[in-house]
């Protein structure tokens, strides 16, 4: 698995697997190299050397730009470009047509009334469609940005701490998004510094360039997972 190019290695003997509809926590240290691992993933960082595959395939086989299509990486602030949020959301569905993605989706897969539908569903009834995005809460931008990523249906999504700085709450809401994306058979990568919330199946620590796996243990609020569990019942 990676290893970071010139002089220097980060990581050694490195290997790593996340499954279909599985949530994988990554912690450790600061500056152990959990940012760095995420962007050797998603391809974003042109001094690694290592072995990839997704579905069975190694990603030589894959274009840069099918690549990040299908693995997407999600870092602590994302930009969002656009006037309105509807424009933020039609992005990279835009860009996926253009290159010859996607052709199988529904017509009216850009239309406001689609977006607003799979918004809602995803718990984000609250965020209008024609706000400026430079008027959102960071909690609020947050779960665009991520609801963004997970209406192209990535089957690998990794998330850089993107609840970071977030109250409880909307840091509680970003959760549940990427439990739905794995819940739709994405496979989801988190680093977090937070405690643990109960979502994840898996939790691995790197350390001194190595990833050790350790038991997932239950979220430390229970009874905040309790009331969670309840209103989805």
């Amino acid at each position: 698995m990676p290893q970071q190019g010139g002089d220097h290695t980060v990581f050694h003997d490195l290997s790593f697997h996340v499954g279909v509809g599985e949530v994988v926590d990554i912690t450790g240290p600061s500056g152990a190299g959990k940012s760095t691992l995420l962007t050797a993933f998603a391809r974003l960082n042109a001094h690694t050397t290592g072995i990839f595959t997704l579905d069975g395939k190694d990603s030589d086989s894959f274009t840069p730009q099918q690549w990040r299509m299908r693995v997407s990486y999600l870092p602590q602030t994302s930009t969002l470009i656009g006037d309105t949020v509807a424009d933020v959301i039609r992005l990279p569905w835009t860009l996926a047509v253009r290159q010859g993605e996607r052709k199988q989706e529904p017509a009216d897969m850009l239309a406001d009334a689609h977006i607003r539908q799979l918004l809602d569903a995803m718990g984000c009834a609250d965020i209008q469609l024609d706000r400026n995005p430079r008027d959102l809460s960071g909690g609020q931008a947050a779960r665009v940005s991520l609801a963004r990523t997970i209406l192209t249906k990535p089957r690998v999504l990794l998330a850089d701490e993107v609840d970071a700085g977030l109250d409880e709450e909307n840091a509680d809401k970003v959760a549940d998004l990427l439990k739905r994306a794995a819940g739709q058979g994405a496979g989801v990568v988190r680093i977090r510094h937070r405690a643990p919330d109960g979502r994840a199946s898996r939790i691995m620590v790197l350390s001194d360039g190595e990833l050790n796996e350790q038991q997932a243990p239950a979220p430390a609020n229970t009874a905040a997972a309790a009331e969670r569990e309840g209103r989805r019942a």
